[in-house]
């Protein structure tokens, strides 16, 4: 009885021996798995800037709970936005920031293995339906190239804490999170991947604004509350004709905001309407009178066109004329232009605005007389007018009311 004491003791100080040893030798082993691909390159396939020819973006607004794709691709010789109805991307800048920005990536660090710890770092896919978290949603891009083979695609998380230029990432379908130095951060934003200057004008160039202000009485089918303010540049030096106050600081804002117009949306119109607001001569059918209404844009019997909060007539000194017209409120929501947590929706509402542009060889001759024949104005007016005539563009409320000069 006493031998098998012993002999039992024995057995339990093996097993004791052994548990401490595996406990003791366990992470070590865990170590070794988990840095087996530390310093490797993320993308070792993507090697030139050049071969990238679609960029995709998908952030996460946590406040309304919603991811916020954006696409740009280079398609017929140029970049556009299919997420955007195929509206032309003016960000050359930013496309080579962004694909620059991935190439020679590498696993820096390796910090985790755990799925529970992705939303400490900030790399949840923002497309992950099967995660049910809203927090910790990381910003997804995609990088292909003319195929659509995938050149990059990364799942950027938080900024790491005291190590500036490096921020958490992580390979979507891979449990694996990195510490990893980049700069890359692409905006989701539409406004951010177009020209900043709608118009394309220069405020140097405008010489007379006048503002109509009145609204449309639907029910009675007329125009109502109608003001009317002028500004005139003489020598350098805005003035107010008439009886209007307005100050040189809502002047100076006005002026800015149309050399700067920068757009949160569009809306393609129906090719006919675009069509014939491209000729200039607007035809009385259903469809064009269905798609101006729901937008906030009447067209009289006459052809006239009226917005239902007014419009702005622009003239520069090469005898251009732009009108802007002023429609409804944007009901669809803008959350292309939201990411994180941007605070109250009311921040996002836009307005719809309807662009048209004409040449008037009688405002250039008040203006530029040498420059009377030359042709290039209405050249210029005929290629903005076909490129206005597709779109209904949606501005922010904040640049609508600066336009209406605080009204």
């Amino acid at each position: 009885m006493k031998s098998e004491g012993v002999k039992t003791a024995a057995f339990v100080a093996v097993a004791v021996g052994l548990l401490i040893a595996a406990a003791w030798f366990e992470p070590a082993s865990r170590a070794p798995e988990l840095l087996s691909d530390q310093g490797q390159p993320l993308f070792p396939q993507f090697r030139d800037v050049l071969a990238v020819k679609s960029i995709e973006i998908v952030a996460y607004n946590e406040d309304q709970a919603v991811a916020i794709p954006l696409k740009v691709e280079f398609r017929k010789g140029r970049w556009v936005l299919p997420s955007h109805y195929d509206y032309p991307a003016q960000a050359e800048d930013q496309l080579a920031k962004t694909a620059a920005s991935l190439l020679g990536l590498r696993k820096d660090e390796a910090v985790s293995d755990r799925v529970e710890d992705q939303a400490t770092y900030g790399v949840i896919d923002p497309l992950d339906a099967s995660n049910p978290s809203l927090a910790g949603r990381g910003k997804r891009v995609t990088l292909r190239d003319q195929y659509g083979a995938v050149l990059a695609d990364i799942v950027l998380g938080k900024p790491v804490p005291n190590r500036p230029g490096f921020r958490y990432v992580r390979l979507p379908g891979n449990k694996r999170i990195y510490a990893v130095k980049t700069d890359a951060d692409p905006s989701a934003r539409f406004e951010d991947w177009v020209s900043p200057n709608l118009l394309q004008l220069a405020a140097d160039r405008i010489r007379r604004v006048t503002v109509h202000r009145y609204s449309i009485d639907e029910t009675l089918g007329r125009v109502t509350d109608v003001r009317r303010t002028v500004l005139v540049r003489d020598n350098g030096q805005w003035r107010v004709e008439g009886e209007s106050r307005v100050s040189q600081n809502a002047i100076r804002d006005a002026i800015g905001t149309l050399a700067g117009l920068r757009i949160r949306g569009v809306r393609p119109k129906p090719a006919p309407l675009a069509e014939q607001l491209a000729r200039g001569q607007l035809l009385l059918t259903l469809e064009t009178v269905f798609s101006l209404r729901q937008r906030g844009f009447f067209l009289a019997p006459t052809g006239r066109l009226f917005a239902n909060e007014g419009e702005m007539l622009v003239e520069t000194a090469d005898g251009l004329v732009y009108v802007l017209r002023f429609g409804e409120i944007e009901r669809g929501g803008l959350g292309e232009t939201s990411e994180g947590g941007s605070g109250a929706a009311g921040a996002q509402q836009g307005r719809y605005l309807l662009v048209t542009v004409s040449y008037d060889p009688n405002v250039e001759r008040r203006y530029s007389p040498l420059q009377v024949g030359t042709s290039l104005g209405e050249q210029r007016a005929q290629r903005l007018n076909r490129e206005f005539a597709n779109w209904y563009y949606v501005i922010s409320e904040e640049d609508f009311k600066r336009l209406r000069l605080g009204s």
